[in-house]
């Protein structure tokens, strides 16, 4: 055995093997990425420049493309690199910034989901009082509470983490630093980082999913009460984006602890795919194809680069 001293640079084993489903998911992977990028740098540009979205909800939204954009940025590119070089290796410490973004931005995307379930809730059940609850000081506290409370639920695994002690094996069965497979050549006891590691994740997911059905249940009920139908399409029509976003990103995570454990790595490794690329360009379309004022946003900026490019 050797220490982690003794490994400085860990084998990416990847997703596939087989040369055409790695042409494919190279091609899928780059597209994905190159779309959910200009697409949440789009969202990020228009939410600071159009007047008609200085509102909470966009402000929310704003930094939900800021996570999102980090989060395929920090797992992505790498693994684009690895297939199209066939360059697997990367470095123990390229490997700890990794997992240390990935479950930092994990977290505070599920609290700053909370919060735009929050603030969905005070929009449609005290409107009267929006504007005053939901200041630009009160938003920025709850963006700021997001990234520390993300904080504080990836400082206890990963202080006890980089202390681990690694057998000869430095194959890590997967296309990412994953926890999991990394923890699964550690030759140390990993049965309290594990714990830790499972506690952390749990409460997150239950504390921010029980705020959530809080918020919607108040919502729902609130909704029902509206005397016409115009007015309870045109409510559920703000939230409709988020729950779908919600239901998404609760369904995936949920998943990867519930599902039986021989199923385990090549099912893991399809998921977290799915998480990395896929969904984060979903989230984009949901939120963007379904939202009017975005698009006119959009609109309004193209016709604007139009019309000073012409002068």
């Amino acid at each position: 055995m050797r220490n982690r001293s003794a490994i400085t640079k860990f084998i990416l084993l990847g997703l596939t093997d087989d040369p055409q489903l790695q042409v494919f998911l190279t091609v899928f992977l780059f597209l994905t990425y190159i779309f959910t990028v200009a697409g949440n740098l789009i969202i990020i540009l228009l939410t600071l420049v159009d007047v008609h979205l200085k509102t909470p909800m966009y402000f929310f939204l704003h930094n939900f493309s800021i996570l999102e954009l980090i989060f395929t940025t920090v797992c992505v590119p790498r693994f684009l690199y690895s297939m199209t070089t066939g360059d697997k290796s990367v470095t123990y410490n390229a490997c700890v910034v990794q997992l240390f973004f990935v479950i930092l931005v994990g977290a505070a995307e599920f609290f700053l989901l909370t919060t735009m379930s929050y603030d969905r809730y005070v929009a449609i059940c005290k409107p009267l009082h929006y504007t005053t609850i939901m200041n630009d000081r009160v938003c920025t506290i709850f963006v700021l509470g997001c990234w520390l409370t993300g904080l504080l639920v990836i400082l206890p695994p990963l202080s006890l983490g980089v202390q681990l002690d690694f057998c000869n094996s430095n194959l890590i069965d997967h296309f990412g630093c994953d926890a999991s497979p990394f923890l699964k050549i550690v030759c140390s006891d990993t049965q309290f980082v594990e714990q830790i590691v499972l506690t952390m994740a749990v409460l997150t997911l239950i504390f921010t999913l029980v705020c959530v059905i809080v918020s919607y249940t108040y919502i729902i009920k609130t909704i029902l009460r509206l005397p016409s139908t115009q007015q309870r399409k045109k409510a559920f029509s703000t939230c409709s984006s988020h729950v779908i976003v919600v239901s998404l990103s609760y369904g995936s995570c949920i998943f990867i602890y519930i599902k039986p454990a021989k199923e385990g790595v090549a099912l893991n490794k399809v998921v977290s795919l799915l998480n990395t690329s896929f969904i984060p360009l979903m989230n984009l379309f949901i939120y963007t194809l379904r939202n009017k004022q975005v698009k006119q946003a959009f609109k309004d900026s193209l016709k604007k680069t139009a019309f000073l490019s012409e002068h």
